[in-house]
């Protein structure tokens, strides 16, 4: 399971693996604050992809399409989240403002496309049980 939260909402217990996914540092806030696991530069934005997107949401679409052309030439960056994410709730970090149009939520897309799909347990039809054929009597001798 992946979830979201922002570097200024509190700690939880539920969080799981807590991981910043930003290239840079949040200001104002400190290293011992965040209790995270790692922080991924890595998976982020580049910082020229980052800079042209400049949060404006007429470019989130775009922006989208360019940051998983990015995710998808580096996969040792986010494949180890999906690998921890198999197992164990994971929390992405991230420090943007705007919580609708940033990274997070299109790596978190995009992280949960390529997890693998959950097999469903199909019920099988209960078989028709072999039904006994009524034996014909023998009559006494």
């Amino acid at each position: 399971m992946i979830n979201l939260k922002r570097v200024y909402d509190a700690v939880s217990p539920t969080d799981g693996t807590r991981l910043l996914i930003e290239r840079l540092w949040p200001r104002g806030i400190k290293k011992t604050s965040l209790k995270i696991k790692s922080w991924i530069k890595d998976v982020a934005p580049s910082t020229e992809l980052r800079q042209w997107f400049s949060h404006d949401p007429v470019k989130w679409d775009e922006f989208r399409r360019r940051y998983s052309a990015e995710l998808r030439a580096n996969p040792d960056a986010w494949k180890p989240i999906i690998d921890t994410a198999l197992h164990a709730t994971v929390t992405l970090i991230y420090s943007s403002h705007d919580t609708v149009h940033n990274n997070a939520i299109a790596l978190e897309a995009f992280l949960n496309a390529h997890l693998p799909k959950k097999k469903s347990r199909h019920i099988q039809p209960a078989r028709p049980r072999a039904t006994l054929k009524a034996q014909p009597r023998r009559a006494k001798a």
